[in-house]
């Protein structure tokens, strides 16, 4: 299992940009725990926590997509440090002034969230220049995801302990310049530097005049909104059972369950259309989010959090490929921001929905928003399976441009349309 990932890893850059990225990510990827925390900890009620966070994952909604396209016009490093440096003033401009004017405060987040660096969006984007063969580059969209749950494992611990250690200000301002040193290591690489988007076709639309990547951002709406209300849900819970490490435990746990998912779902090569292999994984993601809404005792919730999320890394990885299948040419850097603006939007909802949900009736209701997610983003490809189906693109590597990787298949699997 480990030899295939071993291999990347010893390809020149690639260990630096997958772990410049994943730290760069780090302030997006614990944002809505900090938020919370921090709200709860200024004296701020479950819906204000909630509708802070959810400023956020909107500001970043809106920031991902235009700061993606910018990305394919001008380049990774005039792009992405300058946002990290914008998004990170916001954050502690959180921290330094409270909830003393909500206003302000909400201002705060939304700079944050605007400015949020696309750097996940753009190290998918730079994995066909580092490495040799499609093979390696689908393999390496599994590590990203299986990195991506280590940042989600690892992160909310990281934000706990430093809460416990100073104070959710001091979490804020201390993720938010961790974030900063690591997109100034991705954009300081020769391949970031370097690196062009392939030449695109002008219209006001973008990536989003594909309709089977449409179809893929509607579905994944509701898989951000799964995991935007476990965020609030998980709170409630500790506060349920009095002690605020349980949270960090359940985040730990889900991310771990991820982790595991998505090393074993990138050991192997996958036959078959990616398409219909995403549907199965997103009812399994669907299935492990149920049990959630019986709120247990702790080891058992425990468990059940590491269950959840054993199919969420496989159902990113795999829809990185039909983003790849059906992204317009040039626009991949975009293609790649709109998946995580659809995060953004779904996350904001979760979080949205879920703190009225906890006031209104209990915790096992808004661990109920997460499970009606994760069957809404099943029905969703269940009803654009036609779509789907067909890539707007031929799948194949476009040879003038070795950055360009829009329909790419994935090894074993030729799909027979013609462009």
């Amino acid at each position: 299992m480990a030899a295939g990932y071993l291999d990347i890893l010893r390809a020149r850059h690639a260990a630096r940009l997958l772990t410049g990225t994943l730290v760069g990510r780090l302030p997006n990827g614990t944002a809505h725990i900090a938020i919370v925390l921090f709200t709860r900890a200024e004296g701020g009620s479950y819906t204000l926590a909630g509708a802070l966070a959810a400023a956020y994952g909107l500001a970043t909604a809106v920031g991902q997509p235009l700061l993606g396209r910018a990305v394919d016009l001008h380049g990774q490093p005039r792009v992405q440090l300058p946002a990290a440096v914008v998004s990170a003033l916001g954050m502690s401009l959180l921290a330094f002034t409270g909830l003393s004017s909500l206003p302000l405060a909400y201002l705060a987040v939304i700079v944050a969230g605007v400015a949020t660096p696309p750097l996940e969006g753009g190290l998918r984007a730079l994995w066909p220049s580092v490495l040799k063969g499609e093979g390696q580059v689908h393999r390496a969209y599994a590590m990203d995801a299986v990195a991506q749950e280590i940042m989600f494992t690892v992160g909310p611990l990281l934000v706990t302990v430093l809460v416990s250690l100073w104070s959710p200000a001091a979490a804020l301002l201390v993720i938010n310049a961790i974030g900063v040193l690591g997109a100034l290591s991705v954009v300081l690489s020769e391949p970031s530097r370097t690196w062009r988007s392939a030449p695109r076709e002008a219209h006001w639309l973008g990536a989003l005049r594909s309709p089977g990547l449409l179809a893929l951002l509607g579905a994944f709406f509701f898989v951000g909104l799964a995991l935007g209300s476990i965020t609030v849900a998980g709170v409630a819970y500790a506060d349920d059972h009095g002690r605020e490490s349980v949270y960090g435990w359940l985040m730990a746990a889900l991310g771990l369950g991820a982790l595991i998912g998505g090393l074993v779902y990138g050991a192997r090569q996958w036959a078959g259309a990616p398409e219909r292999r995403l549907r199965f994984i997103v009812g399994l993601l669907a299935l492990g989010y149920l049990p959630l809404t019986l709120t247990p005792s702790v080891p058992v919730m425990t468990a059940l959090a590491a269950l959840a999320g054993v199919f969420l890394a496989p159902a990113i990885a795999c829809s990185f490929i039909v983003v790849d299948r059906h992204a317009p040419r040039g626009t991949v850097t975009e293609a790649f921001s709109w998946l995580v603006t659809t995060f953004g939007v779904g996350a904001a909802a979760g979080t949205a929905v879920a703190g009225p949900a906890v006031e209104l009736g209990s915790t096992a209701w808004s661990f109920a928003v997460a499970g009606a997610g994760g069957v809404a983003a099943l029905v969703v490809l269940l009803s654009t399976g036609r779509v789907l189906a067909a890539p707007s693109r031929t799948p194949a590597v476009v040879t003038g441009s070795e950055n360009d990787r829009n329909g790419a298949v994935e090894p074993g699997f030729s799909s027979g349309h013609k462009a």
